[in-house]
């Protein structure tokens, strides 16, 4: 019989009406080098032997991208072997093959450290515990080179996930680009390789990261950056939607649907109406199921002690931490690319 996805996946449950146990993340306001490796430390001492570094490298030419230079000095003083992975594309694009994903590489300016394409030499499956959908996930096979992984992405929106935080990241970034990503998106029968949403994608795409999760356990730390918060994909290049929401800050944790949950806390909190556009696109993509999930399926928790790592650690909830953040973007000096918020001021 083929399973039942959930429900509820466009409600948002308050923080007090949540339940179970607590976990930690770390919060900065600080939107640069220095704060990335400040909060970096916090979550690194689960890091040992080879590291891998997932992120979302982008289409070419995407504004909106983690800035290379945050990344690159995160490398050079706290990571100098570490190589950055990905994987291709399961559409067509300027990341489909190997070929054109490296020249793509090379234009967003992911030159200054190694990139393991990892399903370049093949696929590897991984189990899936205590999963619905999946018994197993495709992954690219250089993935299980690593003995460490440090999930590093851009928490942003999504035309199909509603948003990108670690799970997407891993769960569709992880999955190689012509089994995995097609077992998550496409129904088995169907000519539409977009023919699965709502809350059955959310629940494949937990399952898939959960198979990630597990296979690293424990040495895997999750640091989400709120900055450049379109609600379209780094996947969607220079075509991504205009950003609206405004810059937030960094959130690091040990618990995947801790930290991807303060995200969207943060985002829920803003004051005078910043979050809309991003809520929009959860709630009407359903995307809230990505964390409802992740709990169900014994991925971590939904409740956090939120640490203020900017004043003495003090524990905050989401509405403190984005109290007095203007409801206007301000865009910074970091992206220089074509897209459509070409037009950037300096901070």
């Amino acid at each position: 019989m083929r399973p039942e996805p959930g429900k509820n996946g466009n409600v948002y449950v308050p923080y007090e009406k949540r339940d179970g146990a607590e976990s930690v993340v770390f919060f900065t306001r600080d939107l640069s080098e220095e704060g990335l490796k400040k909060i970096y430390d916090r979550v690194a001492s689960v890091l040992t032997g080879k590291v891998a570094i997932k992120l979302h490298t982008g289409e070419a030419e995407g504004p909106n991208i983690l800035p290379r230079p945050w990344i690159r000095q995160l490398i050079a003083d706290r990571l100098p072997e570490a190589s950055i992975v990905e994987t291709n594309t399961f559409y067509y694009g300027t990341r489909y093959t190997t070929e054109e994903h490296r020249k793509t590489l090379e234009i967003n300016g992911w030159n200054f450290c190694p990139v393991d394409i990892t399903d370049e030499n093949g696929v590897a499956a991984l189990p899936v515990k205590g999963g619905k959908w999946f018994t197993e996930m495709h992954v690219g096979k250089n993935l299980l080179n690593y003995d460490s992984l440090l999930v590093l992405t851009h928490f942003k929106g999504h035309t199909m996930g509603g948003f990108g935080g670690s799970n997407k990241n891993i769960g569709i970034g992880c999955a190689d680009g012509r089994v995995g990503k097609k077992e998550i998106h496409q129904r088995e029968g169907s000519d539409n390789m977009w023919s699965i949403g709502e809350e059955e994608l959310m629940e494949r795409i937990s399952e898939s990261t959960k198979s990630v999760v597990d296979h690293f356990a424990p040495h895997i730390c999750f640091v989400n950056t709120l900055r450049n918060i379109s609600v379209s994909c780094d996947c969607e290049g220079p075509e991504a939607e205009p950003v609206v929401t405004p810059d937030i800050g960094i959130v690091a944790s040990l618990d995947i649907c801790a930290a991807d949950t303060a995200c969207v806390d943060l985002i829920y909190n803003l004051p005078e109406g910043g979050g809309k556009a991003m809520i929009e696109r959860i709630e009407t993509r359903h995307g809230l199921r990505q964390l409802s999930y992740m709990k169900e399926i014994g991925m971590g928790n939904n409740r956090y002690q939120l640490i203020d790592i900017d004043h003495d650690d003090a524990v905050i909830t989401a509405a403190e931490a984005v109290k007095d953040i203007s409801p206007e973007w301000i865009p910074d000096r970091y992206n220089t690319f074509r897209g459509r918020n070409k037009i950037r001021l300096p901070r």
